[in-house]
């Protein structure tokens, strides 16, 4: 129950002391100027107390975002893939808002900083996301495991629209020309590195980043363990990309496990940037990048009739969306199913 005193100071002003007691919870008190809003305080203290929402909005306010990107790095960054930019992402974010308590991190706050972030460095929705993003996965532990806010504000930051996804592939005559220039390159590498992508759709830290310990050439697999989506996935090794390893493994150095090697430190992966662009330059090819060797691949397998969940396996992306971006390279493959599911429908043959 609230209880309200009626105080008079000596200089004739008054003030109302407001107290509000419940069973098995702390006393809280406030001092107004006004008996009105001294009532109003007293009712909606003690609704948020009985409805377990007082002490959270309490718990917001002796806390800075700073303090909870500092707790966050301590105990959730270790080990993860993205430590290194979720730490830049975070030191926007202590730099903008870090001084404001949980309680004043409000969805305008957040709102006004990502806008004053995309016009200051002139970054695109999908470099937003991603600060957006880290500021969510630390307001999420606040409520979820911390439980120092009540609810996140980021339910009322809209996530950028993010443009619709680049696909740039090689023509029949591009990718002719492009494997000549690199078997042509003074670059022992970049031949078998351009043809394992090309041939195995797998992401440029995937192949380049490859050991021997994952190569099986008896079972024509590269298996890889930690993919980006964190499942595990084995590409498929062709038969010239798996001559070319057989003869490759007969040199193969020994003061490293890497497929593809620096000179100048083993235990790193050779750089390839001069060779490819040199590369690209020869055969006559504008507007490439090597990720589009990846979608190269993913292309000419929908051309070829892979439907989206197969894509979808070969590329090790666990959800559709990724792959909507090929639906209209294979119109024939799904031309010739809806003919089916036709024929069966006005009673011709089984689907």
């Amino acid at each position: 129950m609230a209880a309200i005193e009626k105080r008079t100071a000596s200089d004739g002003t008054t003030s109302y002391r407001v107290k509000v007691r419940l069973r098995g919870q702390p006393v809280q008190s406030a001092t107004f100027a006004s008996l009105t809003k001294a009532k109003q305080w007293a009712t909606q203290t003690e609704a948020a107390i009985r409805e377990g929402r007082y002490f959270q909005t309490v718990e917001a306010k002796r806390h800075t975002l700073a303090e909870a990107i500092e707790r966050y790095e301590r105990e959730k960054l270790p080990g993860m893939k993205s430590a290194k930019h979720r730490r830049a992402y975070n030191a926007f974010w202590v730099g903008k808002l870090g001084t404001y308590t949980l309680a004043d991190i409000t969805p305008a706050a957040i709102n006004d900083a990502l806008r004053g972030l995309a016009a200051e460095r002139q970054l695109g929705p999908q470099s937003v996301a991603h600060y957006r993003q880290a500021l969510s996965s630390v307001l999420t532990q606040a409520v979820n495991t911390w439980q120092w806010i009540e609810q996140s504000p980021m339910h009322r930051v809209p996530k950028p629209t993010l443009p619709r996804g680049r696909v740039r592939y090689l023509s029949d005559d591009e990718r002719e020309r492009l494997l000549s220039a690199c078997k042509a390159s003074a670059n022992d590498d970049l031949y078998l590195a351009v043809l394992l992508a090309l041939t195995t759709g797998g992401r440029q830290a995937e192949t380049m980043g490859a050991s021997w310990s994952q190569i099986d050439l008896s079972r024509a697999t590269l298996q890889l363990e930690e993919t980006k989506n964190g499942s595990r996935r084995a590409l498929h090794l062709t038969a010239p990309v798996l001559d070319m390893l057989k003869e490759r493994a007969k040199v193969r150095r020994i003061d490293t496990g890497l497929l593809f090697p620096s000179r100048v430190n083993p235990k790193q992966s050779v750089d390839l940037r001069q060779p490819w662009e040199k590369a690209l330059q020869a055969a006559g090819i504008e507007g490439f990048h090597w990720h589009d060797l990846r979608h190269t691949f993913a292309s000419m397998a929908a051309m070829n009739g892979a439907s989206l969940p197969e894509l979808a396996a070969l590329l090790g992306h666990k959800t559709l969306a990724m792959v909507q971006r090929y639906a209209h390279l294979s119109p024939q493959h799904t031309a010739s199913l809806a003919e089916r599911v036709a024929a069966r429908m006005m009673g011709g043959g089984a689907v």
